[in-house]
């Protein structure tokens, strides 16, 4: 029988293809409330749904299964799935053709949203939302353009085949990565342009129609020294007053790795778990340091709030179909051969 317990705030991880015991004990800890996958946990399609499975069946409501799969080089699960091309490729098709690459872009987000919900993910944390300054070299061609209209609009496309199909989807990183050179997962990159410049360009996407079909956004671990000493993720200013207030977002902020280089300004994990709560993030992640999510679980005594828990809950899909229903569904082979012409 499944452990009735509300969606904690704590987005864990595990090592392998399958929970060792102590997975199990870990996922459920009262703070939990999803997990994320890595290349790591997947070895088939076969195993990928077994192991989802198992995660799904140990709580209820079930643990929202969460991954890193946009697409080009940030593609989590290869083998058995669609090679999903880059972003910058809709961004490139749609000067040539804006129909065809809006078109396009619904179909990569359909095919991806469709694959990983037959096999049990709920979540993946895309579109990138970010602008191609061609400076940022941990965005790069994740970016879909560099004008924040095209990138909005490419950026709704394929949300509306994510929602197609049956999944949400996570904006980042939220206000803008592209313009800081420094990649947040080894260094604290400084972006040190002004607010207007900033609302202008970079949260151009999340104040356009797109944000009507967010269901979450992730914030930067960049710091806009004008503006805020803090990292995005942990600054009740941008979280709250901006996204929350001038923006009016509803959904699910989650915050980036607390275990990145570009956390590390707001303290121990436990400290930076406190202050990404506290800034408005309503579920943490942290990802590959199992010492780390123990000592967290074991310290942190967060006053819960039951709005995060909501919004966390209303992230689940529907009942999906397998593989084998798919790939004889007109709608999914047709999008499938969409996005092969653009892989």
């Amino acid at each position: 029988m499944s452990l009735l317990l509300p969606h904690g705030p704590v987005m864990a991880d595990v090592a392998g293809f399958r929970l060792s015991d102590t997975e199990r004990e870990v996922l459920c800890h009262p703070l939990v409330g999803g997990v994320i996958l890595f290349s790591r946990n997947f070895e088939n399609p076969d195993q990928l749904a077994a192991l989802c499975a198992e995660i799904h069946a140990l709580r209820s409501p079930a643990l929202i299964i969460a991954v890193d799969h946009e697409g080009g080089r940030v593609q989590r699960f290869r083998q058995g799935f669609t090679r999903l091309p880059a972003m910058r490729k809709l961004g490139e098709l749609y000067a040539r053709s804006p129909r065809e690459a809006l078109l396009s872009a619904q179909d990569v987000g359909y095919v991806l949203a469709s694959e990983l919900l037959a096999h049990g993910i709920d979540l993946s944390f895309t579109p990138v939302l970010d602008l191609d300054y061609g400076q940022s070299a941990v965005v790069g061609d994740r970016a879909f353009h560099r004008d924040p209209q095209i990138t909005a609009m490419l950026a709704h496309a394929l949300a509306m085949g994510l929602r197609e199909a049956g999944m949400g989807c996570v904006g980042k990183h939220f206000p803008g990565h592209g313009f800081a050179e420094a990649d947040s997962h080894v260094a604290m990159p400084v972006d040190t342009r002004s607010f207007d410049a900033i609302w202008a360009e970079d949260i151009a996407p999340y104040r356009a129609e797109l944000k009507q079909v967010l269901s979450g956004v992730m914030p930067a671990h960049v710091v806009y020294e004008q503006i805020d000493p803090h990292p995005a993720g942990f600054s009740p200013f941008w979280l709250q007053d901006v996204l929350r207030g001038r923006i009016g977002f509803n959904g699910v902020v989650f915050s980036d790795d607390l275990t990145m280089e570009g956390a590390t300004l707001a303290g121990d994990i436990v400290g930076r778990a406190e202050a990404a709560y506290a800034a408005g993030c309503d579920m943490v992640l942290v990802c590959n340091r199992p010492d780390f999510t123990a000592d967290l679980l074991t310290r942190w005594q967060p006053a819960l709030r039951a709005e995060s828990a909501a919004r966390i809950a209303a992230l689940q899909p529907v009942q999906y179909p397998a593989m084998e229903v798919l790939s004889i569904d007109k709608r999914f082979t047709d999008a499938w051969a969409s996005v092969q012409a653009l892989a």
